[in-house]
């Protein structure tokens, strides 16, 4: 069974000869400009999770194909900084002798600098990979160095990378009102609602999720996200621009998008030419918001500063978009049953074959993405599906590869994975044991299903944040002195980003969560060099109207519909509530999936959901 969207082999940018290569060349293009260095981080001009090829810098410089990094280049040292994810791989694939890696949790690519950032040197950025806090942050730091930071008007990787993958130009097409929700007319009236409240005169939306949703259109010019790579601008008043070629739509999309908004190509030259179109008609300067997490510095060069001032904030179509409307609920829940349907026929396809001990970590990703293809709906994956077994699930953000691939043997897989339907955005963390669970794996899996138990059932005040909820998922694994390091619960799309903001669950989320707002709940736990767990499900927070109640109040739906192992829970440590509350939402999940899957799977389904007491 082959794979349609995902590789097994990592991607080659650059062997060890190469890079030092490509590195001694962007030192000399540095020394002909007069610069001490240059700062090359994995981004692209809208600061998104994906990038096109034509944007993988990092990769085409150093080697490392993670998706985040950062590469700090001097004339005698260079450094690649990356956070715990990515400390084994980066040392696969980098040129040691070139680069030196550095860890995120011991120092920062700014405070790096600052300590070897020679006196006085003038240091380059590209000011479209860059946010104003980032660039900030920079000053700051070469500031400390007694240097000077240079925003530089072509970045020199660019000139040395030939050939460069061209900028992409796939099809833009429409998402239709029927899974949309809402017209673009109405977003547009809501936006313009916010902006009068901010007390600006227009918005640049440089995040294409946001411009995604706002005009109902998608596309596919990153991995996994259905995004077309654009701008707009949004005036307090008078027509929004949509800065994307007209050519890449059909009639259809372009007549639904004219409607509301001109089409315009240019992309950034486009875009500098409306800002000062529109400062030129203004009698007094104009005020327009920059969005503070994806607008690029660069964005304040495209006017004179006379005619318009620039507002660095949040996007306001980041929190509307967040709200799901129930147009938006109503597909998450058709494509989560669908989804679950296709997770359900992989459980019981690796019960059956597991035992054998011929399966490994590719052939589990490749059959969970055939199951979902066969309904006929899939889109694509929403992200690289992680398969771990044993020590590899202790890595929680392990992605197989042909070098990796492991054998699926007895003791722990823990399978992270999702996909896009065009009704909705799925993702699903199912941890399963392979033979008999050790009494230590029993414990550590209760424990983060009390966790996530105790997350999935909250009840809490409107005005909650993230942040106040994330102990919940923590209790009993705290009260046997570990936890886990990464966040409990992230944001997710609608046919948009699997992680999407502002809300998440995480000691960092302080966003009040809202009704409508989709997230992710998977506590977990892992033993470096022996297994991993988690369980995930996606939730969507709703009201709740407790007896007596004296504010509003508001609680959780689970949408994930697929069983979870049972054979790996103690239930005397669950205790009898939690017991209660799996076997309520087993029962669901056998009512739910049983008329969507096949005899065999059925009978599976059946004993896979039985009553745990």
């Amino acid at each position: 069974m082959s794979s349609l969207f995902q590789s097994f082999d990592e991607p080659s940018f650059a062997g060890a000869g190469t890079s030092a290569a490509r590195l001694a060349a962007l030192r000399e293009a540095l020394s002909r400009q007069g610069l001490a260095g240059f700062i090359v981080p994995r981004a692209d001009e809208h600061q998104g999770e994906y990038v096109p090829p034509g944007a993988e810098r990092l990769a085409w410089l150093t080697g490392f194909t993670g998706s985040a990094g950062t590469a700090v280049v001097l004339a005698k040292e260079a450094a690649i900084v990356v956070d715990g994810r990515y400390t084994l791989q980066v040392r696969e694939q980098i040129d040691p002798a070139a680069f030196t890696p550095v860890a995120l949790a011991e120092t920062t690519p700014e405070k790096w600098l600052a300590e070897h950032l020679p006196r006085g040197g003038a240091f380059g950025y590209d000011p479209w990979l860059h946010t104003q806090v980032q660039v900030q942050r920079l000053e700051s730091a070469v500031s400390d160095a007694g240097g000077t930071l240079v925003a530089l008007d072509a970045n020199p990787v660019d000139a040395l990378w030939n050939p460069r993958p061209p900028v992409p130009a796939e099809p833009v097409r429409v998402h239709p009102l029927s899974v949309a929700g809402e017209t673009a007319t109405a977003k547009l009236a809501r936006l313009r609602e916010q902006l009068d409240d901010a007390k600006v005169d227009g918005l640049i939306v440089s995040d294409p999720h946001n411009v995604a949703w706002l005009f109902n259109i998608r596309g596919s010019d990153v991995p996994h996200t259905p995004i077309a790579l654009g701008y707009a601008l949004v005036p307090a008043l008078g027509r929004a621009t949509l800065f994307l070629d007209p050519a890449r739509f059909d009639a259809v999309a372009l007549a639904a998008v004219a409607e509301v908004a001109t089409v315009a190509s240019g992309g950034r030259e486009g875009l500098a030419r409306a800002i000062a179109d529109l400062g030129a008609t203004s009698a007094a300067p104009l005020k327009l918001r920059i969005d503070r997490d994806t607008g690029a510095r660069a964005l304040q060069q495209l006017a004179s500063p006379e005619r318009v001032t620039f507002d660095i904030g949040p996007d306001p179509l980041t929190r509307l978009k967040a709200v799901k409307n129930r147009r938006e609920i109503e597909g998450a829940r058709a494509a989560h049953r669908r989804d679950g349907a296709a997770v359900t026929r992989f459980l019981a396809w690796l019960a059956r074959e597991a035992p054998a001990g011929a399966l490994t970590e590719i052939a589990v990703v490749e059959a969970l993405e055939g199951f979902r293809r066969d309904t006929g709906m899939l889109v694509d994956v929403s992200f690289p599906t992680i398969a771990g077994a044993n020590e590899n699930a202790a890595l929680p953000h392990y992605r197989v590869s042909r070098a990796s691939n492991r054998p699926v043997a007895p003791g722990i897989l823990l399978v992270d994975a999702g996909a896009q339907y065009t009704d909705g955005t799925t993702d699903i963390t199912r941890t399963v044991s392979i033979g008999k669970p050790t009494a230590e794996m029993r414990d550590r899996f209760t424990r983060v299903l009390k966790g996530h138990i105790a997350l999935a059932t909250a009840v809490f005040p409107a005005g909650t944040t993230g942040a106040q909820l994330d102990p919940f998922a923590r209790r009993a694994l705290w009260e046997a002195g570990i936890d886990f390091d990464h966040g409990t619960g992230h944001g997710v799309g609608s046919f948009l980003s699997v992680h999407e903001g502002p809300q998440r669950i995480s000691k960092l989320g302080h966003v009040a969560l809202e009704t409508g707002m989709i997230l992710s709940n998977e506590p977990g736990y892992y033993r470096e060099g022996h297994y991993g767990i988690r369980i995930e499900n996606l939730l969507v927070v709703e009201e709740r109207h407790p007896p007596g109640a004296e504010r509003p109040t508001l609680g959780f739906e689970n949408l994930t519909l697929a069983p979870i192992d049972r054979s790996l829970i103690d239930p005397k440590l669950l205790g009898s509530e939690a017991v209660a509350w799996l076997d309520a939402y087993h029962a669901r999940v056998r009512d739910v999936i049983s008329p969507l899957v096949d005899e065999e799977t059925r009978a599976f389904l059946r004993e896979a959901t039985a009553p745990l007491a």
